[in-house]
């Protein structure tokens, strides 16, 4: 023997970002329900509770955490003014809706005050854990809602205002019309005829709309556009 020490390979620890949550229900039942259930994931890290709107919105200031799961029907401050009071602060809290029977009126109003997620109160396990690593990593959760049919909920609720100049956003001609064609409903299928233009060529268009102003899908570029007022009749 030459006295060398054998090398031992050690097995890699990745330290994974644990998605910080604050739970906002007033039944106390459910809340403990949904912290047991969330503990489990290795992934998840639980911050608080809140047990009414006012609570919530006192701990998504305190603790900031990444997502907050908020029903709807909040005592104090309800679910709606709640999303409302939270975009006014430019919150970075990514909150998810619990509502008993989501309609799409509801679901666009949502979207609109600033909600990332929508689950209906009895929603599975499976659509929980989904739903909430979707929004965390920036995503929209609309269930089994249509997007196109959102899109156009959107469209007809908030008819559209003059458009603002989008240089600051860079955008190209070619790249505002196909935004006002998303807000308008079309698919992808449809832009390529709309403006004789092949379907690869829409998607190279969108992933360059996407990186411009920051969005990750349809929806959002949506809701984006008609925020910031990047479109119009014309």
């Amino acid at each position: 023997m030459n006295g060398a020490v054998p090398s031992i390979d050690l097995p890699v620890i990745v330290a994974v970002k644990q998605i910080g949550i604050l739970i906002a229900d007033a039944q106390v039942m459910f809340r403990e329900a949904l912290r047991s259930l969330l503990e489990r994931e290795h992934d998840f890290r639980i911050l608080g509770e809140a047990g009414n709107g006012r609570e919530a919105l006192q701990l998504a200031n305190t603790l900031k955490p990444d997502i907050l799961l908020l029903d709807l029907s909040m005592p104090r401050v309800s679910g709606m003014e709640a999303l409302r009071r939270l975009a006014g602060i430019h919150s970075q809290t990514r909150p998810i809706l619990f509502v008993e029977s989501p309609e799409k009126s509801q679901v666009v109003e949502a979207l609109k005050l600033g909600a990332r997620g929508i689950l209906p109160r009895r929603t599975t396990t499976q659509m929980l854990l989904k739903c909430i690593r979707a929004v965390a990593a920036g995503e929209y959760w609309v269930g089994h809602q249509n997007i196109s049919d959102l899109i156009e909920c959107i469209r007809t609720a908030d008819p559209k205002p003059e458009a603002r100049d989008s240089n600051g956003f860079r955008l190209t001609r070619r790249e505002l019309e196909i935004v006002n064609s998303i807000v308008d409903g079309y698919t992808n299928r449809e832009i390529a005829k709309r403006f004789s233009i092949s379907e690869q060529t829409v998607k190279h268009h969108l992933t360059s709309i996407f990186e411009k102003v920051g969005v990750t899908n349809r929806l959002e570029l949506a809701l984006f556009a008609m925020h910031q007022r990047l479109v119009s009749d014309s």
